[in-house]
């Protein structure tokens, strides 16, 4: 048995060691991969030296493709779309099976179709264009960040500091055209907007005066953001032109995308010279997490270089690049896969072609090895290399510096994951996602110019260009804006002045023209007014244009100059005559209230005093019980006849309604007419927000026509803004305000969504309140008349029983518990009565008796306690004068054996 299992184990080891020799055996000696650069640029020179060190990591670690060695091809391009298609052909040729790069995006694209067709995996460390998808290019893979994270980031810092509008100078390529896509898009999201776009040609030897024909036209502009996104050769020529335009001080914002860092990160130290240049410029970096061998590598490239050329991001990229496809590589060859190449049939069939396409072959493991390369999930040089859906890596994050003094400083990252933070991004991986603006930080920037100080990142352009102003050519309330007679451009009016005064206050010169809007009958539709903003024919608006929701989706409004909440008027007349007018200061209920009160407390004060008090006139009270109630009630008499001498003073010195209407809610219960003025909002207001039927409006276009209309009773109130009624009651005295002002809002300006002009005249308006002038220019245009001095809100003046609720529940307590205690005493007695008393008459009914006894309790004559005690000592006297004497006294009304008890009072 154990011959038996020795043998068993014997076979299995040789099994084993069979298939390892056969597996090894199967493995290529060489496998030839390409990589296709620009040797002369920045990235390519950088990119060479790293992947022939990851060539020799790879060849020299007898763990990674056990005896396999990886031989690279590598092929110069340049970033030119056809010269570098050719120089591609010429790569795949060889019988590569996966190349590195292309380098630029402009090239990747032509070769990627190339390759998707001889199924060879391009791999990409450097090709950022944001249009390279799986379905688009299916073989193409890139280990760095799409520039739709790069943008992205941009578009969060100019969020962050509050800019509205950007400039974008780019590269005329598909790297430059794309990226400014993806920016603009990301900047829409964060409701700023791409404001221009300035194209310089790709082009090489592009002059130096062809550059400054571009920035003059940027320079003119309102928008101070500049986003740079160019290639190295280009960029550094923007700056030298920029610092000769004096664009490179006060007042500039230059962002860069990742080109600025890879020259800073590659030449440092730069010339002085040249960093003079770009003073104050914010640049992103492509980020990689800090590890043992990262800063091993650096050490190690310093050697490698002698110090001539520093080392970027790019560098580290194309490390990881060769690293990521050798894995791949011997995962396919662990899966038995075969390094075999097969003719295209396509290619055969085409006869008469003199490009000798034969030599181009087919990869027959090409789509197995894509797999590989896409399942990867290892750590390099940059970090986690793995893949998501979309093939864009995992956790994509930038480095932001800041250009300072001979280097750079480090103010903060952005991830996709974090947004801006000030914390590096995989220090904040293991917490929950938050891309929320609220959270964002960044370290103080020091701007062009040298100053810590945000710029405001805009000015008025200086191009000569006018702004178009849309003026409402208004035909009543003219106060407030109206057109000089015999001209079209010249307005004034308290509008027209609160603007012209902000304006004053600007730092720097707005020229305007005004433009009437309105055909001059009838007054115009504000929001037709405020739409032709985004359409274009006007870029801005100057009136009373009230700020409501429905127009601030469209345009941006400014501080409000005015407030313009909805007021409800309605006719009143005098109601000071009549004979009956003592009786208006109380409601009929109230009157009712009081009679009622008033036989209570009497019945009340007659059950307490009646049986003690002789008189009972009431001149005066005996027990405490009743003093108290009539204390109480003399107090709440006193409070009655306080408020109505008030009341009626006010009713017959005050005008008063002469129609049920109070506010807005007893206007809505009826079914009565409503004016309100044509153009404004109060129409859509009234039928979309309260749904008062449209048949109930009436329109109305001047002052004269609502005093009319509400005189002739062809409408009951009128629903309008409170300025303008404040201005209809200067000079109408039979009308008044009643209720309440039930919305509340304001008069703006109106401007372009994201217009700058916006929070600079908003400062300006809150400047002139502060400062009075927007106070005396409401007095010059707006002084109300005595009459308008009362326009006040008036409601009834009527007191009703609500309003002394207190009181009467007070008294009413008060006769309570008096009468509680008083009928107490009465039951304790007549209890006593029923128990003891000698009832005479035996025949009688016991029930009958037993009510006589306690009527006549109730009824009983009882005499004060001193008139008591006098009777009761005269009593005791006639006792000693016989024995019988005291029988022969007849009361008044027969007592009971108690009624001589001492009432407690």
């Amino acid at each position: 048995m154990k011959v038996f299992w020795l043998h068993l184990l014997l076979t299995g080891l040789s099994c084993m060691l069979l298939d390892g020799v056969a597996s090894n055996a199967s493995r290529p000696a060489i496998v030839d991969i390409g990589a296709l650069l620009h040797f002369n640029s920045t990235i390519g020179q950088v990119g060479k030296i790293a992947i022939q060190e990851a060539i020799n990591d790879v060849n020299s670690n007898s763990t990674i493709l056990h005896g396999t060695k990886l031989n690279l091809r590598m092929i110069d391009s340049t970033c030119g779309g056809f010269l570098g298609f050719i120089r591609g052909l010429e790569l795949l040729e060889k019988g590569v099976v996966a190349v590195i790069g292309p380098q630029s995006s402009v090239v990747a694209h032509m070769v990627s179709e190339v390759a998707t067709e001889f199924k060879i995996p391009l791999v990409s460390f450097s090709a950022t264009d944001i249009f390279f998808t799986p379905w688009g290019s299916p073989f193409f893979v890139r280990t760095t960040n799409s520039d739709l994270y790069q943008m992205t980031a941009i578009a969060d810092i100019v969020n962050y500091f509050g800019w509205k509008e950007v400039t974008a100078v780019f590269v005329d390529d598909d790297y430059g055209r794309n990226g400014v896509v993806a920016l603009d898009n990301a900047l829409i999201d964060r409701q700023s907007k791409l404001s221009y776009k300035a194209s310089i040609s790709p082009v090489l030897g592009l002059s130096r005066s062809e550059i400054m024909d571009v920035l003059v036209n940027v320079a003119m502009l309102e928008s101070r953001v500049i986003v740079l996104h160019v290639n190295p050769d280009i960029g550094h020529l923007v700056f030298s032109v920029a610092k000769y335009l004096g664009m490179m001080g006060n007042g500039y914002v230059w962002i860069s995308t990742d080109w600025l860092s890879l020259v800073v990160d590659s030449y440092s130290p730069l010339p002085s010279e040249m960093m003079d240049e770009m003073q104050g410029v914010l640049a992103l970096r492509q980020h990689t997490p800090d590890s043992n061998a990262k800063r091993a590598f650096f050490s190690r490239w310093k050697n490698i270089t002698g110090g001539s050329l520093g080392l970027n991001a790019y560098g580290l990229y194309a490390y990881d690049t060769v690293w990521l496809i050798a894995r791949a590589l011997d995962a396919y060859l662990s899966q038995g896969g075969n390094i075999s190449f097969s003719t295209d049939s396509k290619l055969l069939s085409i006869h008469d072609s003199n490009l000798h396409l034969e030599a181009m072959r087919m990869f027959d493991g090409g789509p197995a090895l894509l797999n590989n390369i896409l399942q990867s999930n290892s750590v390099g040089l940059t970090g986690l290399l793995k893949f998501d859906s979309s093939r864009s890596r995992v956790h994509p994050a930038y480095d932001i510096i800041n250009i300072v003094g001979n280097g750079h400083l480090k103010v903060g990252y952005w991830s996709n994951y974090s947004g801006l933070s000030i914390k590096p991004p995989e220090a904040l991986y293991n917490r929950p996602p938050n891309r929320s603006s609220a959270d964002h930080q960044l370290r103080s920037v020091y701007w062009p110019g040298g100053t810590p100080v945000k710029p405001r990142g805009w000015v008025f352009p200086n191009s000569g260009k006018q702004l178009k102003i849309g003026v409402p050519i208004r035909v009543s309330f003219k106060d407030f804006v109206s057109r000089e007679s015999g001209t079209s451009d010249t307005f004034n009016g308290f509008c027209i002045d609160v603007f012209q005064a902000a304006v004053n206050l600007l730092p720097y010169p707005v020229r305007y023209q005004f433009i009437g809007f309105g055909d001059g009958i009838k007054n115009p539709t504000y929001t037709d007014l405020v739409s032709m903003i985004p359409a274009g024919n006007f870029d801005g608006a100057v009136g009373d244009i009230a700020i409501v929701t429905s127009r601030t989706r469209i345009v941006d409004f400014t501080q409000p100059y005015a407030s313009s909440g909805l007021v409800v008027v309605a006719p009143f007349k005098k109601l000071n005559s009549g004979p009956w007018a003592f009786l208006r200061p109380f409601t009929p209920g109230m009157w009712g209230v009081i009679a009622v009160c008033f036989f209570a407390i009497g019945a009340v004060i007659w059950v307490l005093e009646h049986r003690i008090n002789d008189d009972f006139r009431g001149e005066n009270t005996v027990t405490c019980r009743a003093r108290a109630v009539l204390i109480i009630w003399l107090f709440v008499v006193l409070i009655l006849t306080s408020n109505y001498t008030a009341s009626l003073t006010s009713i017959l010195t005050v005008q008063q309604l002469s129609s049920s209407i109070n506010g807005i809610d007893s206007l809505r219960e009826n079914d009565e007419p409503i004016g309100y003025q044509v153009g404004s909002f109060v129409q859509q207001y009234l039928t979309e927000e309260l749904h008062i039927d449209e048949s109930r409006l009436v329109g109305l276009n001047s002052s004269e026509e609502y005093a009319d209309a509400l005189r002739q009773g062809r409408v009951s109130a009128i629903v309008d803004e409170h300025p303008y009624i404040e201005l209809f009651l200067s000079s109408q005295c039979d009308f008044r305000i009643v209720g309440q002002e039930f919305t509340r809002g304001g008069w703006g300006f109106a401007f372009p969504r994201g217009s700058p002009l916006t929070p600079d005249l908003s400062t300006a308006i809150l400047q002139l309140s502060e400062n009075g002038d927007l106070q005396r220019i409401h007095d010059k245009w707006l002084t109300t008349s005595s009459c308008s001095e009362d326009n006040t809100e008036i409601e009834s003046s009527q007191l009703h029983p609500r309003s002394f609720l207190g009181l009467f529940l007070l008294c009413g307590i008060a006769c309570a518990i008096a009468l509680t205690i008083y009928f107490t005493k009465i039951c304790r007695r007549f209890h006593h009565v029923s128990r003891t008393a000698v009832i005479s008459d035996v025949g009688g009914s016991s029930s009958l008796r037993r009510l006589q006894t306690l009527i006549s309790l109730i009824d009983e004559k009882k005499e004060p306690a001193k008139k008591r005690q006098k009777t009761q000592e005269s009593e005791g006297s006639s006792l000693h004068d016989g024995k019988d004497g005291v029988f022969m006294r007849t009361p008044e009304r027969q007592q009971t054996p108690t009624s001589r008890d001492v009432d407690d009072n």
